[in-house]
């Protein structure tokens, strides 16, 4: 499966709480459902190239290379109000620190075992790569779960410890690679889920000890992309090799912080209750962020695959346009109802993101195939949309079975 992300950002509070804001529940559900769809996108023929990913070295972006970045800037735009609630709750700095390192822990785990998927093995590790990834989901659901008061303490601590169990055991039959170089369990890449994890390190880390501080943050995300630039120029010194690629390299990181800055301001904003000088500096933040990837364009070009600057900028400044759209229409003008079928894919998100794999694998094991109408084509991408959709009520569902994961 194409994977393109989930985001760490479900611990936000409740619906009446001013520490929530529904444009950024609704922001996330559309980009999930958004994801899920363009992640199926392999699956048709005959579609507009502008729908998929643009190959690596390319000039240019699909619609499906603006969907990872706009989770990492949801990401980031979460940060200030989780920091907030734990702190009124009377977390230390170092309480939410290590809750950062856990929930990095969590992400990185999860990529790490999804990648590796990718890649296995089928005869060497003794079970076929959908197996693989249905054993994965499911024991990170055992591990991540918050169980509901129904299900006695013991029962889910043995839960857990079995899905930890679990991973152990899969990461020891693990073998990819061929039959001329057969490798064992590996980070060959942290995957989608994984950068989300390095990314939302690096932005936490800086929201939690900035405590607010607009200055602060304004100058870590200017950090962030002086270190994209850098790094596309091949500026950068080997000395700081050690530093996790997705964080020295700026533009993923870059994505969160801008979400955090973001979210700063709003706070600001939404306590004076002036949404409309709110709009005015977040349209021309828009327009700022455009003109940024304009320059940098002829320098590196306008690419995803290789998380150049000028896609840093223009995402940036496309998920801002989204969520000032999204604010007005959900919170402002109350329209957030309208919504409720894909609440799900906002606030269960990363159970929503686990399952088309799951999907995926069923198919294919009962050996289901659709016929080539359905794949092909505005009737293809109609099936997509509502496999989306599906996948949306499946989290609903579980959610309401209690099956609620939380990292």
């Amino acid at each position: 499966m194409n994977k393109t992300a989930i985001l760490p950002s479900q611990s936000i509070q409740t619906a009446l709480n001013p520490a929530r804001v529904g444009a950024i529940d609704l922001l996330r559900a559309l980009t999930m459902v958004l994801m899920i769809f363009v992640n199926d996108l392999w699956s048709l023929q005959d579609i507009p190239a502008w729908l998929e990913h643009v190959p690596r070295g390319a000039d240019g972006i699909g619609l499906a290379d603006v969907v990872f970045p706009a989770f990492l800037f949801i990401v980031g735009m979460s940060l200030p109000f989780a920091v907030d609630n734990r702190r009124k709750k009377g977390d230390s700095d170092r309480q939410l620190v290590g809750h950062v390192l856990l929930r990095s822990a969590a992400l990185l785990m999860m990529g790490v075992f999804l990648v590796n998927g990718e890649s296995i093995n089928e005869t060497a590790t003794g079970m076929p790569r959908l197996l693989w990834n249905v054993l994965s989901c499911t024991s990170f659901i055992l591990v991540w779960n918050t169980y509901p008061k129904s299900v006695p303490n013991w029962l889910g601590t043995v839960l857990k410890i079995i899905g930890l169990l679990a991973l152990l055991v899969l990461a020891f039959l693990y073998r990819g690679g061929d039959a001329e170089k057969i490798t064992r369990f590996e980070p060959h890449w942290w995957g989608i889920l994984g950068l989300i994890g390095w990314s939302y390190l690096a932005a936490a880390l800086v929201t939690v000890f900035a405590r607010n501080r607009l200055s602060i943050l304004i100058a870590a995300w200017c950090g962030f992309a002086i270190l994209s630039m850098a790094s596309q120029a091949g500026l950068l010194p080997k000395a700081i090799d050690f530093i996790p690629a997705a964080i020295r390299g700026g533009t993923l990181a870059g994505l969160s912080m801008g979400g955090v800055v973001i979210a700063t301001l709003f706070q600001h904003y939404r306590k004076q209750g002036n949404n409309r000088q709110m709009t005015a500096v977040f349209l021309g933040i828009a327009v700022f962020l455009t003109g940024l990837s304009v320059v940098t364009r002829p320098y590196w070009g306008l690419s995803k695959l290789d998380a150049t600057p000028a896609w840093l900028f223009l995402c940036s400044a496309f998920t801002i346009l989204a969520f000032t759209a999204i604010y007005w229409l959900a919170d402002v003008k109350q329209k957030g109802p309208w919504f409720s079928f894909i609440k799900p894919a906002g606030t269960d998100t990363l159970l929503c993101y686990l399952i088309p794999y799951f999907a995926y694998a069923t198919t294919a094991f009962l050996g289901i195939r659709l016929p080539d109408v359905l794949l092909t084509g505005g009737i293809g991408l109609l099936k997509s949309f509502l496999f989306a959709l599906l996948c949306v009520w499946i989290t609903r569902i579980l959610s309401k079975a209690g099956v609620r994961l939380k990292l």
